[in-house]
């Protein structure tokens, strides 16, 4: 995210063509998070396909509502100790004029506050991944509420926010690579470490039940992934924004390829699921990253991170951490990965000045680059475990273990993903369930 700084000489007016493109932007962002729902809902198993797609979808709800109440304020508002915002006209949006500016740009405040709105709404939708089939909703939901007021807004605002420690630091995040992608891979740590495996975990198979709705929701992300990146320039006249569309684009091709090459060397076979993380992952690690390298160090940054993704996402096998739909393989680790990549293959031609060592700038954007990330990383951890501990023991985080072997589609949720009672004809396919229809079947076929 570019910073606020206005010039006397050059005070900006409003662009119709700026605001325009921006509110398409923030349209983008949004579709987001419905396609993080298809994508999740697809690698789960039926039972839990309902609430996975909810824990996405209520975030649509809860944190729009946090954001106008206060939570814009706290991310976006004047700096106090570098560490939080706030600004009273920003309080329920309601001292902001129609046409009053943002800070140094040509867009209306109300553009930039729905664009950055979205972007709150995503990270922690993000967090769901990891919690699959075990968590309560209405568990969930207070999690969401708490954590986006006491993690999200204020990592926000040291990234982005005018005064915050990490902007004044120099750290590099475009377009949320440390307070998104870090902050949600992080959290979905801390959570898991607190809630535990699901039952059955490295026993029994827990095999994505629809690969079609997995690529679609893959689809949608990359789709809406260019206005979550172009977008974060917040304007169209200096191309930046432009480079930051082409990089995401050759990023994600790349992480796509070498993911599928790892999993061809690895496993012996190229899959529909390698290819949607691959991409994902890519779209991850060129988050921060874009607006500072060139096409060609965004197909380095994109093949590293396919690799090392992939090869993450096995971790939780060999240390034991139940992390269903690989958040911390792919959020956390794309995210460290772009963010650090910035410290080597920054031009100095992009967004900023800042040149990494592979460029002649030596390692000075690479430490401030760790700082970054060991911060946020740090601090989500410690605080999201904190939140699900004291959550736990309060309401209770999980479901029961045999509402969650029975399915928590109809636990929670009163309902299933998919309806077969209308399938077939006669008086097995009205009276009983797929398994027995098809038994019956058989003991026709049988006679």
């Amino acid at each position: 995210m570019p910073p606020g700084i206005t010039l006397a000489a050059d005070t900006p007016t409003l662009s119709a063509a700026n605001t325009g493109f921006m509110l398409i932007c923030s349209a983008l962002v949004m579709i987001m998070t419905p396609g993080l729902a298809f994508f999740y809902g697809g690698m789960v198993r039926v039972k839990s396909t309902l609430n996975m797609l909810m824990m996405s979808f209520i975030s649509l709800g809860i944190v729009t509502i946090l954001w106008v109440l206060y939570g814009f304020s706290a991310a976006f508002g004047t700096d106090h100790g570098s560490l939080i915002g706030w600004s009273s006209d920003y309080v329920g949006l309601s001292g902001i004029g129609l046409t009053q500016l943002w800070d140094g740009y040509t867009i209306p405040i109300y553009v930039f506050a729905v664009f950055q709105l979205m972007f709150a709404i995503i990270t922690p939708a993000l967090i769901s991944g990891a919690l699959a089939d075990r968590v309560k909703f209405s568990a969930w939901a207070l999690f969401i509420t708490l954590w986006a007021t006491l993690v999200y807004f204020p990592v926000a605002h040291w990234v982005w926010g005018t005064g915050g420690w990490a902007f004044d630091l120099g750290v590099i995040d475009f377009a949320g690579g440390t307070a998104v992608h870090i902050n949600a891979g992080a959290a979905a740590l801390g959570v898991i470490l607190v809630i535990g495996k699901r039952v059955g975990f490295k026993k029994d198979p827990m095999r994505p039940h629809s690969l079609p709705l997995v690529m679609l929701g893959a689809g949608l992300l990359w789709f809406g992934w260019f206005g979550f990146n172009a977008g974060s320039w917040l304007g169209n006249d200096d191309g930046v924004g432009a480079l930051m569309f082409v990089n995401t684009q050759v990023a994600t091709a790349a992480a796509m390829l070498a993911w599928l090459i790892y999993e061809k060397i690895r496993h012996g076979a190229c899959t529909t699921l390698g290819a949607a993380s691959g991409a994902v992952a890519g779209l991850v690690a060129i988050t921060p990253s874009g607006g500072s390298c060139s096409p060609l160090g965004a197909i380095a940054i994109g093949a590293i991170a396919g690799v090392l993704c992939a090869m993450a996402v096995g971790l939780k096998y060999r240390f034991g951490y139940d992390d269903s739909l690989d958040v911390v393989g792919v959020h956390l680790v794309g995210g460290v990965i772009g963010s650090l990549l910035i410290g080597f293959f920054a031009t100095g031609g992009g967004q900023s000045d800042a040149q990494g060592l592979f460029y002649g700038g030596g390692l000075t954007q690479l430490w401030k680059q760790l700082a970054g990330v060991g911060a946020v990383l740090a601090y989500s951890l410690v605080a999201s475990a904190i939140l699900a501990f004291l959550i736990d023991k309060t309401i209770g985080m999980r479901v029961s273990e045999d509402d969650e072997v029975s399915g928590i589609d109809q636990v929670e949720h009163a309902e299933t993903a998919y309806d077969f009672s209308g399938a077939g004809g006669g008086t097995a396919s009205r009276s009983a369930g797929p398994v027995q229809e098809a038994a019956a079947q058989i003991k026709k076929v049988d006679a």
